[in-house]
């Protein structure tokens, strides 16, 4: 443990993994202001997604590309539910998987499975550059889509590849904080009094958008110091007028973000 964050107000927009975040910087002396901003829930109807998992498990495609750990978990939630878990897994086992980042990695991991393929980098473009390499002739490849994503950049590519894509879209966002708190985080960041935004994810920032407009965003974030989990949410933040000042420089996910921040604000403090 450090005071490297001593008395720093860092305002925490996460839902999923919310307490671990927060508590990681706070043990580090932080004042983590929560602050929800995306919540995420299973598709309204899940029967396509059903029925999709079945012909999965009936007739395997060659390749299933997972976009997301979320996607890979809200897949299990139906393949449980309809009481084909066991041979949905008995299934993903057979085909190759390929992953876009960490998180869907973890989460094989966490049942026994790995990734056949990674891609070069945590991003669409990485996916297409790294299966770029690879013969696609003739496959069938199931994508996993994430919302507010119809990722036609990888579907035209793995059509143009020769392969035949399978997408699904297993979950939806839903925003969950009320917009009068929202409003007074915004009111804090514009105010500049708010020592570190940190945001793990791309919805987190289109809800910020919606809710606040471009102007009075480009105002609140030029106010505040940034942390971007990533690349994709660097390039969203900066889109939106912020400048990001921390991301890992690689393995982008939660640990690797907290100890770049650690590392960019424990210089400052001993300078």
């Amino acid at each position: 443990m450090s005071d490297a964050l001593a008395g720093r107000r860092v305002m925490v927009p996460e839902t999923r993994e919310l307490e671990v975040l927060a508590k990681m910087l706070e043990r580090h002396g932080a004042a983590a202001l929560r602050c929800p901003l995306v919540a995420i829930v299973d598709a309204a109807d899940p029967a396509p997604i059903e029925a999709r998992l079945r012909r999965f498990i009936a007739t395997p495609p060659d390749d299933l590309i997972l976009l997301t750990g979320e996607g890979l978990s809200r897949l299990q939630g139906v393949a449980e539910r309809a009481g084909i878990e066991a041979r949905f897994r008995a299934a993903l086992a057979g085909v190759r998987r390929i992953v876009r980042g960490p998180k869907p990695q973890a989460r094989l991991r966490a049942i026994g499975l790995s990734a056949d393929i990674a891609a070069e980098a945590p991003t669409t473009a990485g996916v297409i550059a790294t299966l770029s390499a690879q013969e696609l002739q003739g496959r069938r490849v199931g994508v996993q889509l994430y919302p507010d994503n119809p990722n036609d950049a990888l579907l035209d590519f793995l059509r143009g590849a020769g392969a035949e894509p399978d997408p699904v879209l297993p979950y939806a966002y839903a925003t969950r904080e009320d917009d009068a708190r929202v409003e007074a985080m915004l009111g804090e960041m514009e105010a500049g009094r708010i020592d570190l935004a940190v945001f793990t994810s791309t919805p987190q920032v289109k809800r910020l958008a919606q809710l606040a407009g471009a102007e009075r965003l480009r105002a609140a974030l030029g106010r505040t110091r940034i942390a971007a989990v990533g690349p994709l949410v660097g390039q969203a933040l900066e889109a939106a007028g912020g400048q990001v000042s921390v991301m890992p420089e690689d393995s982008f996910h939660m640990k690797p973000m907290v100890n770049a921040i650690l590392a960019a604000m424990g210089a400052e403090a001993r300078a």
